[in-house]
């Protein structure tokens, strides 16, 4: 029997050309895009020319720079050699749930029970589920200015977003008196430590007089019959903090706020490993149920060896300490080279501005020559003005906070130190403060 004679291909290329909103949902027409995958796109584009920059934009790991535990890459290819290749249990592998819970009690003194704990591909899908499970269409939602991806979040589930503007007197974090006029009408507080963009982390004290407020709300809307508010706490990076920094939880305060907290946590950052895609939440069980639930639709699960290799390595603290102790060694080295930096450019008279780092791989700083003309005659007005003219003279890309939600020009951006090296920091400053020492 001859084969028959494959089909003719037919190009559709124009006709899968179309462009306009008209022709998707109102709520995709209307989300915007990262602004920081924007500028990436942009160095990358430098880099394809030639162009040697040092890239501070990126909150991700350069694998040649920071490899993940030698554990989990050898783990997860022996899962996948073992026929780990098969769905994982929608909530996640019961294995992985009681190695976070094993974790959490160990490093952060809290008990939960397993089915508090729920399994997703990174900290993003778990975000997601957190607003659709509590935040109804018209709800309002309260998180700092700066911050990471709310303004998108929001947007998505069509809640009213309640932004706080915070300042580098604070940590760009927000103390009760920021948040006691919005706690009467808010469904879900959004808070982040140490905080993507800028490296800062919450103070204890703070954080305590937060609970006390939320804890003290929800007793008022228990008596009069009414949903409470919740709080995600987003503490990714808490494996992170650098210094005498020390990581606090709301229930390690008080310990109330079980009921009302919903952890983001993962892999992602604490072992380099953005690309293996492991996260989970720790919360109440009837929300974690209708997250699971949700998760379990749009099939964001973590793949099933990564899942059997990370919790492995969560099971292995003496391994893991033995990685984090130099991992973090090589963090805090780069974000206090460029600290220091900084502090010399400020000392000497530029237009800069820094805070100690704290934790994360981040690094805020503050660089305002506004007014000031470049020597091709330009003047230098907006951050944006600043960041392209920066990238062009000292051949670094930096991210302005504007692409964390703050709307006005204040010099302040985000430099991310996790896919740079060392050294690429050690020439990198120079060529700045040789490039601000020329504006006139």
């Amino acid at each position: 029997m001859s084969a028959s004679a494959p089909p003719s291909a037919i190009d559709l290329t124009a006709l899968a050309k179309q462009t306009g909103t008209a022709r998707v949902s109102n709520m995709a027409s209307g989300l915007v895009a990262s602004e920081i995958l924007k500028i990436a796109g942009e160095i990358r584009g430098l880099v394809r020319a030639g162009k040697s920059i040092c890239n501070l934009t990126v909150g991700d790991f350069d694998p040649k720079q920071f490899p993940i535990p030698e554990k989990l890459r050898t783990g997860i290819t022996k899962a996948l050699e073992g026929g780990e290749t098969n769905y994982p249990p929608s909530d996640g592998l019961l294995e992985l749930r009681q190695s976070v819970q094993r974790l959490y009690e160990r490093e952060l003194g809290l008990v939960y029970p397993v089915e508090s704990i729920l399994i997703a591909a990174g900290a993003r899908p778990l975000i997601y589920a957190i607003y659709r499970a509590l935040v109804n269409e018209g709800d309002r939602v309260v998180y700092p200015q700066p911050s990471w991806n709310n303004t998108h979040y929001i947007h998505m589930v069509g809640a009213t977003g309640v932004p706080l503007p915070c300042t580098a007197e604070n940590r760009f974090l927000p103390t009760l008196e920021d948040l006691e006029a919005e706690l009467p009408t808010a469904r879900l507080v959004c808070l982040n430590s140490p905080l993507n963009p800028t490296g800062t982390a919450i103070d204890p004290e703070v954080l305590r007089k937060i609970c006390n407020g939320i804890v003290a709300e929800n007793q008022r809307r228990e008596k009069a019959g009414t949903k409470p508010v919740y709080l995600m706490y987003d503490h990714i990076y808490w494996p992170l903090t650098v210094g005498a920094t020390k990581h606090v939880t709301p229930p390690e305060l008080v310990p109330e706020m079980a009921r009302y907290t919903i952890f983001v946590d993962g892999i992602s950052k604490a072992y380099a490993a953005t690309g293996v895609r492991v996260g989970w939440s720790v919360g109440p069980v009837d929300v974690t149920e209708r997250m699971s639930a949700i998760n379990g639709h749009v099939g964001a699960w973590a793949p099933r060896a990564e899942q059997v290799a990370t919790a492995e390595l969560l099971d292995d603290p003496a391994g893991c300490a033995e990685y984090n102790e130099k991992f973090i060694a090589g963090i805090q080295r780069r974000l206090d080279a460029t600290f220091q930096a900084f502090t010399a450019m400020k000392a000497k008279g530029l237009p800069v501005d820094v805070i100690a780092p704290m934790g994360a791989i981040y690094l805020s700083a503050r660089i305002h020559p506004f007014g000031k003309r470049t020597p091709d005659g330009n003047v230098l007005n907006t951050n944006e003005e600043v960041r392209a003219w920066i990238l062009a003279a000292a051949q670094i890309g930096v991210v302005p906070f504007q692409a964390f939600g703050v709307p006005d020009d204040s010099g302040w951006y985000r430099l991310s130190v996790g896919a740079v090296s060392e050294a690429q920091i050690a020439e990198a400053m120079p060529r700045l403060e040789t490039a601000l020492a020329t504006l006139a």
